[in-house]
């Protein structure tokens, strides 16, 4: 038993992919470092397959750094999947941080 304190601010927790065989599928995450708890990225690699290209830039915010992740589909026919992403940090406490991305693409011929 304890106290857990918050070390980051995910938004939103994991990311969902989802959309037609075709149509640009992006979505965006907000990673806040917690004021207690600052850290930096330092690196950053796509761990678990490789269905999606993704983007990270850090932006400052009311004199608090965050990061925006950014992450676009690549699949170019239907089906579903699951990456991670796997960020480095410069903290001891939490070195790394790894990021869910689910992808469910459908087909896009009508349904009959």
């Amino acid at each position: 038993m304890g106290r857990v304190e918050k070390f980051v601010t995910i938004i939103p927790k994991s990311l969902t992919l989802r959309g037609v065989v075709g149509n640009s599928i992006k979505q965006t995450m907000r990673i806040i470092p917690e004021k207690k708890y600052p850290f930096n990225i330092v690196g950053h690699n796509l761990s678990h397959g490789n269905n999606i290209s993704y983007e990270l830039e850090q932006v400052k915010r009311s004199e608090r750094i965050e990061y925006l992740l950014t992450v676009e589909n690549l699949k170019k026919e239907k089906g579903a999947y699951f990456n991670i992403i796997s960020i480095k940090t410069d903290s001891k406490l939490k070195p790394s941080i790894n990021i869910r991305v689910k992808g469910y693409i459908q087909d896009n011929q009508p349904i009959k």
